[in-house]
This record gives structure tokens, sequence and C-alpha cells, in this order.
């Protein structure tokens, strides 16, 4: 389970900007997830719990906003929505896509005091 050390990461990250921008406490953390970025939501939002009891970031709401797979297929040179790296492309029917999108996971919005 990967994700209890993203939610590491994150919260390192927000008691890195705790001392940078002087913050006591984060109340909501918006997450931009990306459909290829192989996340379990449910896992990430179950560990961000457990990782931040006793920290900054206790009770902080965690938004989860969910980025599309974008691809670009070598073959026919379109610019495709990708569901899974595997997928051939809609338009010709080949395998050769090139993933261009929905592979990252960002902090996107923070609600702190």
């Amino acid at each position: 389970m990967h994700e209890m050390s993203l939610c590491e990461g994150i919260l390192q990250i927000l008691q890195d900007e705790a001392v940078a921008q002087s913050f006591r406490r984060v109340r909501m953390v918006c997450l931009d997830i990306g459909e290829l970025a192989a996340v379990e939501v449910d896992a990430l939002r179950f560990c961000f719990d457990v990782v931040c009891r006793d920290s900054l970031a206790e009770g902080a709401i965690l938004r989860i906003e969910r980025s599309p797979g974008r691809g670009w297929c070598m073959a026919c040179g379109d610019s495709i929505a990708v569901a899974s790296r595997l997928d051939a492309c809609p338009v010709c029917g080949s395998h050769q896509v090139q993933v261009t999108g929905g592979e990252t996971m960002r902090i996107k919005e923070l609600e702190v005091d």
C-alpha cells in the first residue's frame, strides 16, 4: 500500500509550508489525482486520516478531484482520452499510444489558519 507513503509525503509538504507561510492548522487539502496515477482513493483517504493524527492537519477535510487520462497516438497523431495505459486508440485502433496526462498527483488547494 503505497498510499501510506504518499500521505506521509503530503504531510511533510504541509509541515514545510506551515513553516514557510506561517500557518498553524490545515483545515482542507484538495488533491488533483490523475486517473492513471495508480492511486487507490479509498486507501488514500484512510491513510490520510491515520497519518495526520496529532499533526497540524488532524481533522482536515481531504477533497479529491480526478484528472482524466490523456494520450497521443503515434500512428494517427490524434490526442485521445485514455482510461488505461493499455487502451488502443479509438480512432485508428493502434496500441502505439503515448500517455500525455493524468499520471500525476498534486496538492491543488489548501485552506489554513
